[in-house]
């Protein structure tokens, strides 16, 4: 099994690289950027949420806490006091972290359901549902936090199943096909539930066509084809040939709905009778 900081760092690197697509194609709204590539950040390290003294269930499990706090306490401000505000807040938190944290691990074994392509499906869905419904982005800023949450986590299971191959002593070693499955064979009653909450996550979810049209167009990827080399020189530096620094950039004429499209000019001035 890959270490923390491998899965992190890796799950970083691959993030970044998401973000400068989205950024490239010019289809979602600079502040949304920042949310949705700690999406694929946290996926990056998501699968370990199931080991029980591992930093990332830790944190996870942590940063739930503060989270679902904080917005227990901003949907309650209109109707209870200071003092029920400060104890609904103080136990939500201290109910997720600890609580909540002791009864998931009490039902959940590493390398289980969590450890799959379907709960891969799930964790995306599932960020849609956040994104669009607890922090009112638009559903294609949604979706595409679910897809970097997905990408996150493929590179988790990924990392996790090389690792499973010894390549000094050539040999494969006893955890090999346990990180990166569709489903547990060896707990059914956790796949079941597994499967249960990805469909009622697609169902809470917002419409993913905005998304799905987006990653689909024709003209986004002939934009990013068209800005995947400098057309001129590199960093001003070094000059590249002159059949690249001629090429005209494509229109991109797509959005997730996240920035406001360019609206055309008209004619303001009223039109003369004879």
């Amino acid at each position: 099994m890959a270490n923390f900081t491998t899965h992190i760092a890796t799950g970083t690197v691959v993030a970044g690289a998401l973000a400068t697509l989205t950024l490239a194609a010019d289809v979602i709204a600079p502040e949304n950027l920042i949310p949705v590539t700690l999406a694929g950040v946290v996926g990056s390290i998501l699968p370990d949420i199931d080991l029980r003294v591992s930093r990332p269930s830790r944190a996870l499990f942590s940063g739930f806490a503060i989270f679902f706090s904080f917005a227990v306490l901003f949907a309650a401000a209109d109707h209870f006091s200071i003092a029920e505000l400060w104890l609904l807040w103080l136990g939500t938190l201290l109910f997720v972290r600890y609580g909540l944290h002791t009864i998931f691990h009490n039902s959940t074994i590493h390398r289980g359901t969590w450890h799959s392509l379907l709960a891969a499906l799930f964790s995306a869905a599932a960020t849609a549902v956040i994104f669009g419904h607890l922090l009112d982005r638009h559903a294609g800023v949604a979706w595409l936090a679910g897809g970097f949450m997905l990408v996150g986590y493929l590179v988790h299971l990924t990392l996790d199943e090389i690792s499973s191959v010894d390549m000094i002593d050539r040999r494969v070693k006893a955890s090999f096909g346990t990180a990166l499955k569709v489903y547990d064979r060896r707990y059914p009653l956790g796949t079941v539930g597994m499967a249960a909450a990805l469909v009622f996550a697609v169902w809470l979810a917002p419409s993913p066509h905005t998304f799905l049209s987006g990653i689909s167009s024709r003209d986004m990827w002939a934009g990013l084809n068209e800005r995947l080399l400098p057309k001129e020189s590199w960093f001003g530096i070094v000059n590249v040939p002159s059949r690249y620094a001629d090429t005209p950039p494509a229109q991109n004429g797509i959005t997730t709905g996240a920035l406001p499209e360019a609206q055309p000019a008209t004619d303001t001035e009223p039109s003369k009778t004879p």
